[in-house]
């Protein structure tokens, strides 16, 4: 593979639909299932169309590592946080439409020794600002339901997946990597489980649905990039606050359910994305970096994509030099942010960028956004974000 100079870029995958594809997504069916959507070869010839477009737009932007934008998952709005999840109900048997579900499922109460995840609306953060959430927090819509595991969980996505690594590497210069995004078990588990005999039990059958996923990505010279919120955002969905020993021993066993599902695959085409949630909240309740850092380490992958950006976790860059890093793991560290309308100043993006080379070496950080741009800033602001993102990288390897 042709070796890239300077300091490479990429994106946390999801960037801005084209209202076309938004309002051709808006106007699918649904299965009998009721959350199952229904293709056409005009919505794949669009869908295939619109990829072309938006790695041509990367590129341009100064993207050096470019992705699909998510756009083989399905977004029907403008604002939209859960696209980088609905899609996994797409892929996978096992799952049904219930009265109850991950969003109005009754509160759960915690106990030392003894922590589980409450329901969505009774998050921590939300709680001590009710009003916030109430008036200013748009979580937008999903494109589809979400619906509970009621039967094995199983890997239904071939041809879905396909369609998206052939969308991607039609695109695909000589010697460029192109990556795409796939649900980590822990994250794709917290759908309502009424057939499983335990959380392990129901997490340990996703990873071993989605490596189908992670290996046909992986097998067809993709990086496959492991969207896994949950190792952080679970923090705050536990009510009330736990100890730090207790959430790690937690996040522990989503970790070996990563390490399970990726084992054989190579490392250096996985890469994990770590994130305390993209909604436009407070997150005052949002983990420390440091107190999940020495589990998270203990995934094995090749890269690792976090939040470093946003005004909320941009002090915590020095937990990386205190931490046992292996000396072969590369850094993605968002030095755009997803959490405000302001778009970095190239400068900026720069100092952010050599905060982290210093720490591992330039030939070890790969600039990133902090998480998706698509459904969750406008467009237009995202893409002037890519591109403070690439001057910004440009400045930086000036002065390396």
């Amino acid at each position: 593979m042709t070796r890239v100079t300077g300091i490479q870029t990429t994106t946390a995958g999801s960037l801005p639909r084209t209202p076309a594809l938004i309002d051709a997504n808006r106007a699918r069916t649904f299965a009998d299932d009721g959350f199952t959507l229904q293709s056409s070869p005009e919505f794949d010839e669009l869908t295939a169309e619109a990829v072309a477009d938006v790695v041509v737009r990367q590129r341009a932007a100064g993207i050096t590592q470019v992705g699909d934008g998510e756009f083989g998952k399905a977004m029907s709005n403008a604002v939209d946080y859960g696209a980088w999840w609905s899609y996994s109900f797409q892929r996978a048997t096992g799952l049904s439409l219930t009265e109850v579900n991950a969003f109005t499922e009754p509160p759960v109460r915690s106990e030392p020794g003894r922590i589980r995840l409450t329901s969505f609306l009774d998050r921590r953060d939300r709680q001590l600002f009710p009003a916030v959430y109430a008036e200013a927090v748009d979580s937008g819509a999903t494109a589809t339901a979400f619906p509970t595991t009621t039967g094995p969980i199983r890997y239904r996505g071939h041809d879905a997946v396909a369609s998206d690594i052939a969308n991607l590497k039609a695109t695909l210069r000589e010697g460029e990597q192109g990556f795409l995004t796939a649900i980590a078990p822990g994250s794709a588990s917290r759908v309502r489980n009424e057939y499983y005999g335990s959380d392990e039990e129901h997490i340990f059958a996703w990873a071993d649905a989605l490596r189908e996923e992670y290996k046909a990505i992986t097998d067809a010279g993709l990086i496959v990039q492991l969207d896994d919120p949950s190792l952080a955002e679970n923090f705050d969905q536990i009510n009330p606050e736990p100890s730090v020993a207790d959430y790690q021993a937690f996040t522990r066993l989503r970790v070996e359910a990563i390490n399970h599902a990726i084992a054989g695959l190579p490392k250096e085409l996985v890469r994990l994305h770590l994130c305390w949630g993209s909604w436009h909240g407070p997150h005052t309740t949002d983990i420390p970096l440091a107190d999940i850092l020495p589990v998270v380490l203990e995934a094995n992958v090749g890269s690792i994509s976090f939040e470093a950006g946003n005004v909320r976790h941009e002090h915590e860059s020095g937990v990386w030099a205190d931490a046992a890093v292996p000396s072969d793991l590369v850094l993605v560290p968002g030095v755009v942010s997803h959490a405000t309308n302001v778009v970095e100043h190239p400068e900026l993006v720069a100092q952010r960028i050599e905060r982290f080379a210093a720490i591992v070496g330039r030939d070890r950080v790969i600039a990133s956004t902090d998480c998706g741009l698509g459904g969750r800033i406008h467009p237009d602001i995202a893409w002037a974000k890519l591109a403070a993102l690439g001057e910004g990288a440009r400045i930086a390897a000036a002065r390396a």
